[in-house]
């Protein structure tokens, strides 16, 4: 199994030891997704709208260093702070991605790795490739 470690400039996720995304077998895994900005912080506190806009645009960017695309997205896993926004990430799958739409899980938690956090997404998607 050949896996390559994707990474995205800057890297706001490497001072937690983790790969933004991972190539393996035709396919990219791509870590959790927060509204990390490009100086580490969190955008948007307390602001769900401006958080989730920033989530996708991480995803994006990760998928495309990883030479795949939103459109190659096959399965995503969404982690809201609250099931309010609900709605909202019906709406996000809309500007995001197209059909055929991707597999899909939301889960509820009470906290995500920064109590500023309200949104956090990964992703499996099909390598650029294939």
């Amino acid at each position: 199994m050949f896996l390559e470690q994707v990474v995205t400039k800057p890297d706001p996720y490497a001072p937690f030891l983790l790969s933004q995304a991972i190539k393996a077998n035709g396919f990219v895994f791509v870590s959790g997704q927060a509204a990390i900005g490009d100086n580490g912080e969190i955008v948007g506190e307390g602001e769900f709208d401006r958080q989730a806009e920033q989530v996708f645009g991480n995803l994006d960017r990760a998928l495309k260093a990883a030479g795949s695309g939103l459109d190659k997205v096959v399965k995503v896993t969404i982690f809201l702070r609250s099931m309010e926004n609900f709605a909202k990430i019906v709406e996000l799958r809309r500007k995001w991605f197209s059909a055929p739409y991707p597999a899909d899980s939301i889960i509820e938690v009470s906290s995500l790795y920064s109590p500023k956090a309200m949104i956090e997404i990964e992703a499996i998607a099909l390598n650029g490739s294939h």
